[in-house]
């Protein structure tokens, strides 16, 4: 099989395409033939910084595709299923960046007649959002249809891939979405994605317009710049809110005022989804299955999540443009649908 490896930390240029023969899955695992891998940004900061304990490494934790084959103990009726594939590369050397990869088998979820491009895009941003939007106090621990019919969500940063996935999961949920962006096309992107007000945070001052919404305040904030944005959010969350900070964008350190924050109960929740509880990622894992089955979860312009397509050859460009910020999903394409 084709797949891209590094063998060493660095920049893009330490992607090789190498041939490797394809995997046998052992207990427990399937063989999964790899349509569309996703790229997130922990995929090029695990590059530049992360160890190989197997001494190399298959990049991209997502993606979608179909089960080749399974190992002992898994049901062989899955072979020929249609899946989407989470955390792949995590503390294994598989990744999604392949022809073939190989996960546990919980790591490989039904899709159904959904598209391999909306698979791909799930995993990491998805499972990210969601836990963001059940980590609070006064938050369900499952999402569904009306599980947030009484709740106001606070997106900062709505046309980013994880801001989309909040803003679809949370529109699902039956939230009032509330998004900030920085631009006309980005508020534009937020809108198409579900959400119900979006605020140009350049052009408006976000804490008045998000209490024109929500004069008790916000039940949850779904956070990318904390280090920015930490005045601010004090200032906009109610009794029992919570701050979810799943990146440090814009700066690595915070502080926050102590009885600001005591006085209402408040919880700041910083969320790395490949170290969150089990419990939590299955739960996710179930919920996003369950919106993809509704057709509540789309990609592309019209959802607010552009796409970027590059063949596996490119992959070292794919990762590049994650790294500079495109504003969309960043598909490899290593197979024909």
């Amino acid at each position: 099989m084709k797949a891209i490896v590094y063998e060493r930390s660095g920049d893009a240029s330490v992607l090789q395409v190498v041939e490797r023969p394809v995997p046998e899955p052992g207990p427990g695992e399937v063989l999964v033939r790899m349509a569309v891998s996703g790229v997130n940004p922990t995929d090029w900061k695990a590059r530049q910084a992360w160890s190989l304990p197997s001494g190399w490494q298959i990049p991209h934790q997502d993606g979608a595709g179909v089960v080749e084959a399974v190992g002992e103990g898994v049901d062989r009726t899955l072979i020929g299923e249609r899946v989407w594939v989470w955390e792949a590369a995590w503390q294994r050397p598989w990744g999604t960046a392949a022809e073939y990869t190989l996960v546990p088998v919980r790591h490989a979820v039904p899709l159904g007649p959904a598209s391999f491009d909306l698979g791909a895009a799930l995993g990491i941003p998805f499972m990210t959002a969601h836990r963001c939007l059940t980590a609070g106090e006064y938050m369900p621990d499952k999402l569904h249809a009306g599980a947030l019919s009484d709740h106001v969500v606070l997106v900062q940063g709505g046309a980013g891939a994880v801001g989309n996935a909040a803003i679809q999961l949370a529109s699902w949920a039956d939230a009032c979405v509330i998004a900030t962006v920085s631009s006309p096309e980005k508020a534009q992107l937020a809108a198409a994605a579900g959400a119900d007000f979006v605020i140009n945070y350049r052009e408006q001052d976000v804490v008045e317009e998000v209490r024109k919404v929500a004069p008790d305040g916000v039940h949850t904030i779904v956070e990318v710049s904390a280090a920015r944005n930490a005045a601010a959010d004090v200032r906009m969350l109610r009794t029992g809110g919570a701050v979810c900070v799943y990146a440090d964008d814009g700066g690595d350190e915070i502080t926050l005022p102590i009885r600001p924050l005591m006085v209402p109960n408040a919880r700041w929740q910083f969320v790395l989804i490949y170290t969150a509880p089990k419990v939590a990622k299955a739960q996710a894992v179930t919920d996003i299955a369950a919106a993809v089955a509704q057709g509540a979860i789309r990609v592309g312009e019209d959802a607010g999540l552009p796409l970027h397509r590059y063949p596996l050859a490119d992959a070292a460009a794919a990762q590049q443009a994650v790294q500079d910020s495109v504003v969309g999903k960043v598909l490899v394409t290593t197979a024909d649908e």
